[in-house]
């Protein structure tokens, strides 16, 4: 499972800098990724919600489980290994950092953007719900609703925030919202199911992740998302396709394939049904004119 959205335009000033934004992904590993390094002014932004593995940085070996945060500065030479029985997946983000224009004249945003350009790795668990914060991220690049751009760039002076936050050894308080534990809660467990494994996902399967029976599973799923298990799984093949449509490079038959179609056909037939025109169609609305 790979996503990755692509905004040439995204970029924020903050103090003396600008962060431009290349590359957002979220990827399920399936491979190892080997030994690179980035080029002076580069940082890569790796938080991981689920999953395990081992990322071998500047020699060390560091075990990756859920909600392990570390980045990754210039020249700082990592790898990473998921676990063969329990893949990790992590959001990335790739940023360089120039000198901005117009400097903003704020002490507190100086102080900031320093804090975060000074530190060219850190490694550790995630203080801050860094996770609901780019799974919102994600949300504004993959719909881009009115004012996403706005909102994305909003996002990711938060995430500088906690990550300046995460590297003081603070810690977020829950005082104010009655939040369940993000390994406990069943939500959780429905959504990330069928945002990353809507290829293969079973009703079985989901019951059994869950500790509940099917026809309990089925009642949650009605209950709380109005949709049944088919239903569901149909809504989150069809978001990843009208994503994979997106890039030219795929075939209509390769994406078939990718969300778990055993022919373009099929594909083909519930695509039609589920958004009112074909696959071709759709993927017209994004090519480029010659």
């Amino acid at each position: 499972m790979l996503k990755r959205l692509t905004h040439p335009d995204l970029h924020f000033a903050l103090g003396e800098y600008d962060f431009h934004i290349s590359n957002i992904v979220l990827e399920r590993f399936e491979r190892s990724i080997p030994p690179h390094s980035h080029s002076k002014n580069s940082y890569e932004i790796h938080y991981i919600p689920f999953g395990r593995g081992k990322a071998v940085i500047d020699g060390n070996s560091y075990d990756i489980v859920p909600n392990t945060l570390f980045i990754t500065g210039p020249f700082i030479k990592h790898s990473q290994i998921p676990d063969s029985e329990d893949p990790m997946c992590e959001y990335c983000i790739y940023l360089k950092i120039g000198r901005c224009a117009a400097p903003s004249s704020s002490s507190a945003e100086k102080n900031l953007a320093r804090a975060f350009r000074q530190t060219d790795f850190w490694f550790g668990q995630d203080n801050q719900d860094i996770h609901t914060l780019m799974k919102q991220l994600f949300f504004e690049l993959e719909h881009r609703y009115t004012g996403y751009s706005i909102q994305a760039e909003i996002l990711l002076k938060q995430l500088i925030i906690k990550l300046a936050r995460n590297y003081e050894g603070q810690m977020e308080s829950n005082s104010y919202a009655d939040a369940p534990n993000l390994f406990d809660n069943k939500y959780l467990i429905i959504e990330e199911c069928f945002l990353y494994e809507y290829r293969t996902l079973t009703l079985d399967a989901l019951s059994s992740r869950l500790g509940l029976g099917i026809r309990q599973t089925e009642r949650l799923l009605r209950l709380h998302y109005g949709k049944t298990f088919l239903q569901k799984k149909t809504e989150a093949r069809m978001s990843a396709a009208s994503i994979l449509l997106q890039n030219p490079a795929l075939s209509i038959t390769q994406i078939a394939e990718d969300t778990g179609y055993s022919c373009i056909e099929h594909f083909s037939a519930s695509f039609k049904r589920y958004y009112g025109q074909s696959a071709t169609a759709y993927r017209k609305q994004f090519s480029t004119p010659s």
